[in-house]
């Protein structure tokens, strides 16, 4: 039995039941009161879904239905951990406007440059990001590999997702053309004849082209003087205004270099003959057994959401693919290696082990 029912007549009352709570004197306005409360609340409740709706969103909470903005939503950075106008610059730069293309809408991909420390502050600030897909960056081996070796570096290569390499760029050593070094040999004897007096320019310690010049040197029993410089631009450079006397840089940037500038190329790193340069013979083929190049490719901070990362990956294996920029990439002599996410990160995993391996026996940093 309901305790809190009330009855429907009064003790001795005589009069008919009573109405519905709210009647009596002020029962017809009760009635309007109600009426305007039921559509107040319907507003409410109208206002109440499309906020609802509006957090749902916000929180990843919408169903199936729901309209999402579509990424990207910004513009992308493009982090380059070297100075304008070098090899690995410019083959970003290049492509940028194909991954604009391929995400479609407006799409803005921004190269930025930040040199310094042999690319580790343009690693650092790649890794550091947020893993939201609007920073992305070039990374080169093996200065993303061997910074971390040699010393307490402000990245490491796990913290990396190698998302698409695209270059895979062989050494050389180039001279202004008024030297009077004419072979790899004429380098030899003179640093020979005269210890610490062949000055060297790189892209900094630990990158390839300064290992290239310690592989030389262990060769020849000579020493050599190295000049690191925030990249391969600014080295150039300087050997331009005769401030060294010779620059190790990949031979994607000597034999672009070489159609306006008065330098002449010595050597290829590689055993046979470059196709970027074939009226320079290698290394090997001069009796200097000196192997390296230098990977070019794209990474992200590790942490992507799967559906961005794909996204990316996506928008980027169609990019360099793209004729045209296939056709920029040979005429500024750039040797493309296209290796997707997993070849990379197994490529660079290769890499690391390698020169662990030479660190143990070789250190290049003393």
């Amino acid at each position: 039995m309901n305790m809190n029912a009330r009855p429907a007549m009064r003790a001795g009352s005589t009069g008919a039941a009573a109405g519905p709570a709210g009647a009596g004197r002020f029962g017809g306005l009760s009635r309007v009161l109600r009426r305007r409360a039921a559509r107040l609340a319907a507003r409410l409740a109208g206002a109440a879904g499309i906020a609802a709706s509006a957090l749902a969103a916000a929180f990843g909470l919408a169903g199936p239905g729901a309209a999402w903005a579509a990424y990207p939503e910004k513009p992308i950075t493009l982090i380059v951990g070297y100075a304008a106008g070098g090899g690995s610059d410019f083959i970003v730069r290049s492509l940028a406007p194909f991954i604009e293309k391929e995400l479609g809408g407006t799409t803005r991909v921004i190269v930025m440059n930040r040199p310094g420390a042999g690319g580790e502050i343009g690693f650092a600030a790649i890794a550091d990001a947020a893993p939201d897909g609007y920073t992305i960056g070039l990374i080169n081996s093996p200065n993303v590999v061997t910074i971390p070796i040699e010393r307490q570096a402000r990245f490491s290569l796990d913290r990396l997702d190698p998302l698409y390499n695209l270059v895979d760029d062989p050494g050389s050593f180039v001279v202004h053309k008024d030297s009077p070094h004419q072979t790899l040999a004429d380098v030899a004897a003179f640093a020979k004849a005269n210890p610490n007096s062949v000055t060297v320019g790189t892209t900094g310690i630990g990158s390839d082209d300064h290992l290239a010049m310690l592989m030389f040197q262990r060769l020849t029993q000579t020493r050599l003087t190295h000049v690191p410089f925030p990249g391969s631009a600014d080295a150039h450079r300087a050997l331009l205004g005769r401030h060294i006397q010779v620059t190790s840089m990949n031979i994607g940037e000597s034999a672009r270099a070489r159609e306006g500038d008065p330098i002449r190329i010595l050597g290829v790193m590689t055993e046979e003959r470059s196709v970027q340069a074939a009226d320079v013979p290698s290394f090997k083929e001069q009796g200097f057994d000196v192997k390296m190049a230098s990977l070019r490719g794209l990474a992200a901070p590790v942490g992507l959401p799967p559906d961005i990362r794909a996204k990316l990956v996506d928008a980027i294996g169609k990019a360099v693919l793209h004729p045209e920029f296939q056709e920029i990439a040979r005429k500024a002599y750039q040797p493309l290696r296209l290796l997707p996410p997993d070849q990379y990160a197994e490529e660079l995993k290769t890499q690391e082990a390698t020169f662990r391996a030479m660190w143990k026996e070789t250190p290049w940093l003393k």
